[in-house]
Formats: structure tokens, C-alpha cells, sequence
């Protein structure tokens, strides 16, 4: 069944499709979120339970028209394979419409090595994906009309990067993907509506490649974010106050994320 597109609302508009990890778990799905600017749909990450939880927000997979990977550990590209199977299905019925993948170095060779596995089963019957790789050792843009992206490297994987998008209007958003603290994605964060920065674990429990809330918070105060929503839970974040542990770095509005939450972006 189609679904009827969304109502257009001011500023872009966010969802929340997984705020968790690697560890399962009932209400956290892995990694994935959703932007919507204007008729455009852009899909962050696509960790395993991201196409249930796209229909579970009411939205139709299908219209999904950039795809943006910040790194390809499981809980962030899982369910990619899945996905371009299910295209062929779109192309039978009418319903495909042209999909950019954007990443990192090295997102092609990512994505041949699953061609060996699966092969022609995750090769479109109608418009082939377009790929496109942005650099992962120092700053990158591009420009769709509607948004422009910006990226820069994080400190997790060799391929990690941070993106910023940001509307005609100048409204505009950071999705860190994983990370540990680094300057870049300070300066990519600067003035921003809104960051959406992992937070893997809790005050004394540090892991490298990664987060806590004060170490976000840090970031945001430096990049005087407007807004911050802390993401990417693993399941001792459920045992501490994050928020609390948060405010001891950065005092501005701020959001624990949950799956299915919206979020508006209307400045920054």
C-alpha cells in the first residue's frame, strides 16, 4: 500500500528511526534516521530494523532518495543488502524512484564486496543507485538544489564521517554518526539548528571511538550548537541519568533520543 506523503511542515523535518547499537534490544533499533526537506526524504544510516521502523513512522521506504552512511560497521549499514533487494520489488510495481548513496572512501569497494555475496540480487532492476564518495581526510561539499551537504572525518573509523545538511532556508542539522571526541566535528557543528551526536556510554565507563555525555556536551558548547539530541544508547546509558551527566558541559536545550521521535528544524 502507498502511503500518503508527509505534510509539509516549516523547516526540515527529523524522525528518529533507531537510537540504539549493536546490543539488541525491544525500543532501540540500531542506527538510523530520516530527514524530510521539502518532497525530498534522506535516510542517515541503515542499521538492522530501519525499514520496519521507516513503515512504523508512517513514511513509504520507497521514497527514500539519498541514503548517507557514515561508516559500514553492521549497526550502521546492516540492512543495506535487504534494502536494494527490496528495490527490485519498487521497480516491479512502479514505485522506484533514483537513489544516491553517499559515504566515506571506500563506500564502492563496500558495497562490490556485497555484490560478491549476493550478486544480481541487490542489483536494481531499473535506475542503479548512484554512489558517490566524499573525502574522509578533510572537509567535503555538495549541492542537491533543495540542501547542500557538508562532511567532515570523525575519529571512529578510517571511512567515518559527520554530515551537515542545511536547506535553502539555512536551516540545517549535524548527524555525527560514531565518533570520539574531535575538533572536527566542532567546526562542523558550528551555529548548527541542531546536532544529533552519539552517546555510546555513560561517566566512567569510556570507550575509544566513542562518547559519553560529557564529552558531547563539550562538543556542542564549542560548536554553539542550537540544539543537541543525544543518540546511539547502549544499554548502560538505561542505568544512568545521561541528561544530568550532559548539563555539567553544555546548558543549552537538550534531547534524549528515542525511536520515532520528531524533531523540527527551523533555524541554525
Amino acid at each position: 500500500m502507498t502511503r500518503p506523503p508527509l505534510k509539509e511542515k516549516n523547516g526540515i523535518v527529523l524522525t528518529v528511526l533507531g537510537s540504539g547499537t549493536a546490543a539488541p534490544s525491544l525500543e532501540r533499533s540500531s542506527s538510523a534516521l530520516i530527514a524530510r526537506i521539502k518532497e525530498k526524504q534522506l535516510l542517515f544510516d541503515m542499521g538492522p530494523g530501519t525499514t520496519r521502523r521507516i513503515l512504523e513512522a508512517g513514511m513509504d521506504v520507497f521514497q527514500t532518495s539519498f541514503l548517507f552512511l557514515t561508516h559500514f560497521h553492521p549497526d550502521h549499514s546492516g540492512e543495506l543488502a535487504s534494502f536494494l533487494f527490496s528495490l527490485k520489488y519498487a521497480n516491479d510495481t512502479g514505485r522506484n524512484i533514483p537513489l544516491t548513496i553517499i559515504g566515506g572512501k571506500g563506500l564502492l569497494g563496500f558495497y562490490r564486496r556485497l555484490n560478491n555475496v549476493y550478486g544480481h540480487w541487490i542489483e536494481p532492476a531499473g535506475s542503479v543507485p548512484r554512489f558517490i564518495e566524499m573525502d574522509n581526510g578533510r572537509a567535503d561539499f555538495l549541492s542537491f538544489g533543495e540542501f547542500t551537504v557538508k562532511s567532515m572525518p570523525v575519529d571512529h573509523n578510517d571511512e567515518s564521517i559527520a554530515f551537515r545538511i542545511a536547506d535553502a532556508a539555512g536551516n540545517s542539522f549535524v548527524y555525527s554518526g560514531d565518533t570520539d571526541y574531535c575538533e572536527s566535528l566542532i567546526e562542523l557543528s558550528d551555529h548548527t539548528g541542531l546536532l544529533i551526536c552519539e552517546c555510546s556510554f555513560p561517566e566512567g565507563h569510556k570507550v575509544k571511538g566513542h562518547l559519553t555525555p560529557g564529552l558531547a556536551g563539550k562538543i556542542a558548547t564549542k560548536g554553539n550548537v542550537h540544539g543537541l539530541v543525544l543518540t546511539h544508547f547502549y544499554p548502560e546509558c538505561d542505568e544512568a541519568d545521561i541528561e544530568k551527566q550532559c548539563q555539567k558541559t553544555y546548558d543549552g536545550p537538550l534531547t534524549l533520543a528515542r525511536d520515532l521521535m520528531t524533531l523540527n528544524v527551523t533555524q541554525g
